[in-house]
């Protein structure tokens, strides 16, 4: 065998050689150069300073030798060798700031943002005459702001944001005290009182963030080209100024969460930069004029939660085939009318939130053209007629949510083109018909609502496509039929609702530990709140808007983790392992026919929720409850349970639970029979009519909260309450 071997050199001319020598040679003293020395007293302060610190994942470990280069977040002056900049951003930091940092008199850079330094923010920060940006957001610095820092003459960004314990007035001073501020963020801190009016005509400012504070005030009008204005969550009252200074910089507007009155001037329009406009939950009134409309530049619209009324306008903002609207949000308002046809000629939209408003008519026929949409929500309105065929044509659709209008007709086959589907919410209307087995092809599916209509037929295995399943309420139509074997077959199942319906036969008995939540629950978090505050469900859904336009989506939903199969004409025994699921909060199988014994309750750690009533089960309650320190509701009344019950079974807390028992006794304070056939004891039983004795619950309520950045917006939608933060880069 044959080996070849090439060596590493190669015969080079003279002229190529020197060339390589020469490029050597550059490369060589860059990298030199690239070395600078500490200046031994920079050195020393910053040392000391580093010798207070908690610094748990070694992120200053670099902190040694002299080469300035190699100690991480320090940057020297090349020449000097003086520190010009300290950058530890969310390093885990902690400790005390010692006085030995505030000895860098060539300092210009000071960022500590994103850890958690515990102090007030050292006087001696005012000694740093050369410094031009001073970071400390997200730390627990507590106290007021030191007047020291009106000495820093020549800065440019103050960031204190993200210390909820830093508040008091807002410094006199902050207006006036640096000709050169561009950036001033104090928001999510406990400021209060009114805004400097200083800080009004501070000439230099670009970029200023004052949201979520406690300040209050007249709104008053900003005589500086702005860039960025937050003024969100505080108490501002009075009517919107027009911002006539900002009329060509201002890109992003919050005033959302304060209350703010009046109408919505039509000044407001001439903001001809503006890319993000928030202001919701104030208390704004009367209709939008037709001359309010906006320029193609806008990105995000959010009025809602307000009290604007008068017809929906026609045309709000201008639009082209590369720009608009993103994102257009009118909810929990008064508007009445149809919905515009131009809101369909909003070819750039990506989620359009109509809900809670008066609205009627039909669902516009062409909101299939708008096909960038990922979110419609138009629930809570009086809209009617059928869902529009033509809304396939949004065939980016995530979430779908038309819940408590008058919509009626049936679901269409063809909606199995949403394949990219994950909420459907057409739950509290009219729609008839069967559930169509083309909806196999929703296989995105993880929020199904489509209780309280007037459905009908048998569930077919279609259902079984939807293999993300989180929720699914088919409660209060006409199904009929045995449940099938199945139905707990949904790996990540929260809540399965199919009450009020018609379905026979037996409760499978299939694997119920399919479902990771109905086995393993999460039960500490339940404990440490109450029953109450769980009993519906709440989606939020998050929208996050780049720069570019582009959106992503996410959701969180929070709900009970249940099943409810009551008031249908089920028979035969409960399933042993139905009883067995240790992650299972609310059970509902009351108004059947059961019969048979109850299983053992022990292994259910989780439960919160029990009513088997109106059945016909009988034989001994099932053994000792004191271990489930979680229940809090619990019916066993007109069933046939015979037998004696003794207080150390811990049933002596829900003494009207047994109602309707004849053959059943309590014991008694002196150890004797009390009779469990009085009436039920209001207030100990689960809540429902009395007549009934049964609980329905009515697991979905979609919501929306927005954040977002320069170029960046988060939303989360609710139907009752909705809290908006703006956050936005330099």
């Amino acid at each position: 065998m044959e080996h070849k071997w090439v060596s590493g050199f190669c015969h080079c001319n003279p002229l190529n050689l020197r060339a390589l020598l020469l490029i050597f040679f550059v490369l060589l003293c860059s990298n030199l150069s690239q070395s600078v020395d500490l200046y031994p007293d920079d050195k020393a302060s910053v040392l000391l300073f580093r010798s207070c610190l908690q610094d748990p994942s070694q992120s200053l470990s670099s902190w040694v030798g002299s080469d300035c280069t190699n100690w991480t977040g320090i940057t020297c002056e090349n020449q000097t060798g003086r520190v010009v900049s300290v950058n530890l951003t969310n390093m885990n930091l902690s400790g005390q700031i010692h006085p030995n940092l505030c000895k860098l008199p060539f300092l210009e850079h000071l960022v500590l943002s994103g850890n958690n330094f515990t102090c007030t923010i050292p006087l001696c920060f005012g000694t740093l005459r050369s410094l031009k940006t001073l970071h400390l957001g997200y730390n627990r610095f507590y106290g007021t702001v030191p007047d020291t820092l009106m000495r820093l003459w020549q800065l440019k960004e103050l960031v204190l944001n993200g210390n909820k314990d830093l508040g008091g007035l807002i410094p006199w001073w902050v207006g006036n005290f640096s000709a050169q501020l561009e950036k001033l963020d104090i928001g999510f801190n406990s400021f209060h009182g009114e805004i400097p009016e200083s800080l009004l005509y501070l000439k230099s400012l670009k970029y200023l963030d004052l949201g979520n504070n406690n300040l209050s005030g007249t709104l008053s009008d900003f005589h500086q080209s702005l860039v960025f204005l937050n003024l969100g969550s505080n108490q501002f009252s009075g009517t919107l100024p027009c911002f006539s200074a900002c009329v060509q910089s201002l890109r992003v507007l919050n005033l959302a969460n304060n209350s703010v009155m009046g109408g919505m001037p039509t000044c407001m329009a001439s903001l001809q930069a503006l890319k993000h406009l928030n202001l919701s939950f104030n208390h704004l009134s009367y209709e939008l004029s037709p001359r309010l409309v906006f320029s193609e530049k806008l990105l995000v619209l959010d009025l809602s939660n307000n009290d604007l009324s008068g017809h929906l306008p026609s045309k709000i903002a201008e639009t082209t085939e590369k720009s608009g609207l993103v994102l257009l949000d009118l909810s929990h308002n008064r508007f009445s009318g149809e919905i515009p046809l131009k809101i369909t000629e909003l070819k750039s939209l990506q989620a359009l939130f109509l809900s809670n408003n008066l609205l009627v008519g039909e669902i516009p026929a062409r909101i299939g053209n708008l096909t960038y949409l990922q979110v419609i929500d138009l629930s809570h309105n009086s809209l009617s007629g059928s869902i529009p065929l033509n809304i396939v044509g949004c065939f980016q659709l995530l979430a779908l949510i038309l819940n408590n209008n008058n919509l009626s007709g049936e679901i269409q086959p063809e909606l199995d083109a949403l394949d990219s589907l994950k909420i459907l919410d057409i739950s509290n209307n009219k729609i008839s018909g069967e559930i169509p087995l083309t909806l196999a092809g929703c296989k995105s599916l993880e929020i199904v609502d489509f209780s309280s209509n007037n459905l009908s037929g048998t569930l077919s295995d279609a259902i079984t496509k939807w293999s993300n399943l989180r929720y699914l309420s088919l409660a209060q139509n006409e199904f009929s039929g045995n449940l099938p074997s199945w139905l707990f077959t949904f790996q990540v199942i929260r809540m399965m609702d199919f009450s009020g319906n018609k379905f026979s036969g037996f409760i499978p008995d299939g694997n119920f530990n399919m479902s990771i939540n109905f086995k393993n629950g999460e039960l500490d978090k339940m404990q440490r709140e109450p029953f109450g505050t769980m009993h519906n469900a709440d989606t939020k859904v998050f929208i996050i808007v780049t720069g570019s336009t582009e959106l992503s989506f996410s959701y969180v939903l929070s709900s009970v983790v249940g099943i409810d199969f009551s008031n249908n004409v089920l028979h035969g025994e409960i399933p042993v392992g139905l009883f067995g699921l240790r992650g299972l909060q609310y059970l509902n199988l009351s108004h059947n026919f059961l019969q048979g014994r109850v299983p053992d309750l022990e292994k259910m750690w989780s439960l919160r929720a029990l009513d088997i009533s109106h059945n016909s089960l009988s034989g001994h309650i099932p053994g000792n409850i004191s271990s489930l320190q979680g229940l809090t509701l619990l019916d066993l009344s007109y069933n046939c349970f015979s037998g004696f019950v003794t207080k150390k079974q811990g049933y002596w807390r829900f003494p009207g639970a047994f109602a309707g028992n004849p053959d059943l006794c309590l014991e008694s304070s002196d150890g004797g029979c009390d009779p469990a056939s009085l009436p039920v004891v209001p207030g100990n039983a689960l809540e429902g009519e009395e007549d009934e004795g049964w609980i329905s619950v009515w697991v979905f309520c979609l919501s929306a909260f927005l954040s977002f950045y320069f170029g960046g917006l988060a939303l989360f939608c609710s139907p009752r309450a909705r809290n908006y933060i703006l956050q936005t880069k330099a």
